[in-house]
């Protein structure tokens, strides 16, 4: 499944949580493509990363616990 990361809303967003995240749910996605995923995102552009759909609800449980806002692609 397609995701679509949108924005990040939190106040003060934290790179390492966003990033972490992003390498835990991400197929494909080693840490240092996921912080520079998270730095695209934190500028404001929307980033494109697909996700295991075994653990789609684990997933955008983390990205909303970090007021990260997402679409599904497919």
């Amino acid at each position: 499944m397609k995701l679509n990361l949108l924005s990040c809303d939190a106040p003060r967003p934290d790179k390492r949580a966003i990033s972490k995240c992003i390498s835990e749910i991400a197929t494909n996605i080693d840490g240092s493509l996921a912080t520079e995923f998270t730095d695209i995102l934190l500028e404001g552009d929307a980033v494109e990363i697909e996700i295991d759909g075994k653990t789609t609800s684990s997933a955008f449980r983390s990205l909303r616990k970090l007021d990260i806002d997402y679409e599904v692609l497919d």
